[in-house]
């Protein structure tokens, strides 16, 4: 159930460059989300990346920090937040959050913030 697996995951270019042009986008500080409905055929209701930017943060360790920090704040919360109000209304979309913060927020903020971008996001979707 909480799993994130590699299916999970948007690898796909051509995919992530049609999100980034055609999509929708919203901000939720520290967070900026752009999401596109798919008809393309997946396993799970959402494709996600994770983005940090090497413009704001120089060492990767850093940005490798708040990626985990992202990931394991989706893992836990993505079921309840999403993937009930997208399986309901027989949706799938491919999905991006970006980190826009100037400073690295602790783990429970993120958490916090991730789940009002998520339930958002739901909110959006389904309309």
């Amino acid at each position: 159930m909480y799993t994130f697996t590699k299916e999970e995951r948007l690898c796909n270019k051509r995919l992530i460059d049609g999100l980034f042009h055609n999509g929708s986008s919203f901000l939720c500080y520290p967070f900026r989300a752009s999401w596109q409905l798919t008809d393309a055929v997946q396993k799970f209701p959402v494709q996600i990346l994770f983005s940090v930017a090497k413009k704001r943060y120089k060492h990767a360790v850093d940005r490798n920090l708040i990626k985990r920090r992202m990931r394991e704040a989706y893992r836990l919360q993505k079921q309840t937040a999403i993937y009930e109000a997208l399986t309901a209304a027989d949706k799938k979309i491919i999905l991006s959050v970006g980190y826009i913060g100037k400073e690295i927020l602790p783990y429970d903020v993120l958490e916090k913030k991730m789940l009002k971008v998520l339930t958002q996001l739901a909110a959006e979707v389904v309309k």
